[in-house]
């Protein structure tokens, strides 16, 4: 499932990931999700870096620095996913994309937790890739650091990662009376860490039509957060951003002021249909691996369920949909490695294969657990739930299949 480190016999970060989380976050999954509880002590061990840059998986914490030795006894490291595609000169990690995809996936399998994990992922690369690829250097220098050692959490809605397919629910104009800057005005829903986050990406109309991105603390001025939360993955804390007249600075403004379309939108989009896809990735591996364990348990007749020709199949459709989930995946991933990102056809083929396979996933899991079952963490009832609510997000398939054809067609 995943490789061990080349040479010494040790798991890979990926797998080490995944071991991190089994331990410090699945155990109280269930729990939180029942009582949409956000455990900010959990978010920080496994999000932020520790002394020396990584996490330790080895006795009962985490932490303190990195590993002694490097033979095959040595505890595996984490690299701290807060900090995974921040370059290491600004405190981070330095990750490739594959391995934060890897990183991201190993996470989703152990905790099994789909709302933390999403919390991780829209902090870790949606909020951060942006300002690392368009941030000026005073906004890089300032926000980076404090994002890859999880003392600032980055917010943002949702909503806007649909590239250019639906029109912002913010609107700026030129501040009056010769005020530097924008005043933004609209709300903004399914903020995700809404409600903890220090600062949003925010993208703006202008009465002109062009689209400008803003980075905004949360204690600008006509700035609210209002409590606001779907009924999925209630570990992840949810929010509504509202503005009214707030005053964006010009030095808030990331990228080039009204070409948001062609810079920050098109990239929002890609970083959302790949990394928001991969703790997915790692919770169908987990419910394949339930339901193989189930059909080797459950008895169907006086007779072990994995006997039955019909359960047979539903593990074989499982199983190959969890491979073909990651080919597509990583294929992605290996294309903003390459000095660009995924081409849209192939960041949109991936999300909407995901979010189909998430579902199914689910529910030949069920099929196979029988109406009776009882699987502890109650997985199979609580990713049943949050696919479907992955599933429209991203823009959903409204977006995802025209931008598929429109690749095909060559028409943008």
């Amino acid at each position: 499932m995943f490789p061990h480190s080349p040479d010494s016999g040790r798991p890979s970060p990926a797998e080490a990931a995944r071991e991190l989380a089994d331990r410090v976050a699945r155990p109280t999954a269930a729990d939180r999700d029942r009582e949409g509880r956000w455990d900010a002590r959990l978010f920080a061990d496994l999000a932020a870096a520790t002394a020396g840059g990584r996490a330790v998986v080895a006795g009962a914490a985490v932490g303190g620095g990195p590993a002694a030795g490097a033979g095959p006894d040595a505890p595996a490291v984490v690299p701290p996913p807060a900090g995974a595609l921040v370059p290491a000169s600004l405190g981070g990690a330095g990750l490739s994309a594959s391995e934060t995809c890897a990183l991201l996936h190993g996470l989703g399998e152990g905790a099994r937790d789909p709302g933390l994990a999403l919390a991780l992922g829209v902090h870790a690369v949606l909020a951060t890739v942006p300002l690392r690829a368009f941030g000026s250097p005073e906004q890089r220098e300032r926000y980076l650091p404090r994002m890859a050692s999880g003392e600032w959490l980055g917010g943002l809605s949702l909503r806007q990662t649909q590239g250019t397919s639906l029109a912002p629910a913010v609107t700026a104009w030129p501040a009056p009376h010769a005020r530097d800057g924008w005043l933004l005005s609209g709300t903004l829903d399914l903020v995700a860490l809404g409600p903890r986050a220090h600062h949003f990406l925010v993208l703006a109309a202008h009465q002109d039509g062009r689209r400008t991105a803003f980075v905004l603390d949360r204690a600008t001025p006509g700035l609210h957060v209002e409590a606001d939360a779907p009924a999925a993955m209630p570990t992840c804390p949810w929010g509504r951003l509202v503005l009214t007249d707030c005053l964006a600075p010009s030095a808030a403004v990331l990228g080039t002021p009204g070409g948001a379309a062609a810079e920050v939108e098109p990239l929002l989009a890609a970083l959302d249909w790949v990394f928001t896809s991969a703790p997915w990735l790692g919770v169908m591996r987990a419910l394949t691996r339930d339901a193989v364990d189930t059909a080797r348990e459950r008895e169907l007749f006086g007779r072990p369920l994995a006997h039955a020709q019909s359960a047979r199949f539903t593990l074989a459709d499982l199983a190959t949909r969890c491979e073909l989930a990651e080919g597509l995946l990583y294929r992605a991933a290996a294309q903003f490695d390459a000095g660009g990102r995924p081409s849209p056809q192939d960041a949109a083929a991936a999300r909407l294969f995901v979010a189909a396979a998430a579902r199914t996933v689910a529910e030949g899991a069920a099929r196979l657990a029988g109406p009776l079952a009882d699987d502890g963490d109650r997985l199979i009832e609580r990713a049943h739930r949050d696919a479907l609510f992955f599933a429209g997000t991203g823009g959903g398939t409204e977006v995802l299949r025209p931008v598929i054809a429109a690749s095909l067609l060559g028409l943008g």
